[in-house]
């Protein structure tokens, strides 16, 4: 018979240690080990013999990439890598009411129409509340599969009963099994049920979204380990009242930092294909402290704008507050300037936005940061018709970037006549865009003298 023992697991990292301690030694949070038991497995004996069996390379089989299925929005199945691969096992991530049900629920309907068998599991909602948002959304729903049930044995059970292709659990802290201890939503609870669900959508197979829920800090509640198990992790990120930006931060079917933005309607999230548009505000260039920089999302180009504002500090320690953008990287910009064109910053106040509410952690952008930082504390207006492309070293150098000619082919295709650029990114073929290059900071912002 099987003895149980008793582990500490702390709630925030899955860091486990056989006595209880006040400090998590792993994540240094306070107050999150708790105490759960488990069951010792028992020793196999000699006549043991696994299921799985080692097979030679070549006569495994492979699925045709080519089998993805559709999801109905262009921008999601961008974020997929082209589509849902088949087999595969997604975690969809986000603050709550940002929009990850309304997202699956018209997948899946989409799906549905399309001939493909699917299964809503809701932990959170009631049939009548899953009936009247996809009524909302004005699709038939006649033909989509729904449960509301929170046992992962009972959700194992219908789920080999039904046979779907494609199964959205909503959400995994919110589902739990009777064999262990501890409430729904906490780690041994997390890990064990998405461990299952993983085991069960690989043998049977078929294609698995499961959502969760992120805590104050932005990641996933409950053990990395989730992150590590499945297939492709999308965040929600960005949202403001009426968009909503889908990053992918891990793909194996696909490339990462693959981004798509909605708009939310009463009707549901609709997608933007023209996102340089969206984050552009053509009306108001140019201003002083905005910069006009190319990013690098996924597999495309990106457009936006942003916007820096430096104003004398007089409340004591100047701020440094960044939205959109890697706060250590603006200190390090920050220094570049001030070594390189003469212009302190100690007394001022900085304040640094990528407009749309977009984050942005490509570093050809660094140019175009130290531009509108330049602009802002001289109260000098930049060329509104300029974009700005290259990475800052320490020694004042810019940089080269990857994915030069479609930054440029996006500039130019949006309207803009100028860019600013590493000498190595120069095309051979010259189009109609002016191109400038750039081997140091102090070539485009010239040191000032400041007393």
């Amino acid at each position: 018979m099987a003895k149980s023992k008793s582990i500490f697991l702390c709630q925030e990292c899955g860091y486990q240690t056989s006595k209880w301690l006040g400090k998590c030694p792993d994540c240094g949070q306070f107050n999150t080990l708790v105490e759960e038991t488990i069951a010792r497995i028992p020793k196999q004996g000699s006549s043991y013999r696994p299921k799985s069996v080692p097979l030679p390379l070549g006569e495994v089989k492979t699925e045709d990439s080519q089998k993805r299925l559709a999801t109905g929005s262009k921008e999601f199945d961008r974020v997929l890598g082209g589509g849902i691969f088949p087999a595969s096992v997604v975690l969809l991530a986000g603050e709550p009411g940002i929009g990850k049900s309304t997202l699956m629920l018209q997948m899946l309907l989409q799906l549905q129409h399309r001939g493909q068998k699917t299964l809503y599991v809701s932990g959170e909602e009631s049939l009548q509340q899953i009936k009247n948002r996809a009524i909302r959304l004005r699709s038939s729903t006649d033909e989509l599969l729904v449960l509301s049930e929170t046992d992962v044995e009972a959700i194992e059970y219908h789920i080999n009963d039904v046979k779907p292709d494609v199964v959205v659990v909503d959400s995994v802290q919110a589902i739990y099994n009777p064999e262990l201890s501890g409430a729904p939503g906490n780690v041994g609870q997390v890990r064990e049920c998405a461990a299952r669900l993983f085991r069960i959508a690989k043998t049977a197979p078929f294609t698995l979204f499961i959502i969760g829920h992120v805590n104050k800090e932005g990641s996933v509640a409950g053990p990395k380990i989730l992150e590590h198990l499945v297939d492709v992790v999308i965040y929600f990120e960005g949202n403001t009242l009426q968009h909503r930006i889908v990053r992918a931060i891990k793909n194996r079917f696909g490339a990462a930092n693959e981004l798509g933005v909605f708009e939310m309607h009463q009707q549901g999230l609709r997608e933007i294909a023209d996102l340089s548009a969206l984050f552009l505000n053509p009306d108001q260039r140019p201003q002083t402290g905005s910069s006009i920089v190319c990013s690098y999302e996924g597999s495309r180009p990106l457009l936006v704008e942003v916007q820096a504002l430096v104003n004398r500090s007089n409340y004591g320690t100047p701020q440094r507050t960044v939205s959109g953008f890697d706060h250590r990287r603006l200190s390090l910009i920050l220094a570049i300037l001030e070594k390189y064109c003469n212009l302190p910053f100690g007394i001022h106040d900085v304040f640094v936005k990528v407009a749309g509410g977009l984050k942005i952690n490509d570093p050809g952008i660094d140019l175009g940061v130290a531009a509108a930082l330049y602009s802002s504390r001289l109260e000098q207006k930049l060329d509104g018709d300029a974009v700005y492309i290259g990475e800052l070293g320490l020694g004042g150098e810019v940089r080269p970037v990857s994915f030069a000619e479609q930054r440029m082919r996006e500039a130019e295709k949006l309207g803009f006549k100028q860019i600013y650029l590493p000498p190595p990114n120069l095309p051979e073929k010259k189009g109609k865009l002016l191109l400038s290059p750039v081997r140091a900071l102090n070539e485009l912002l010239l040191p000032v003298d400041i007393t």
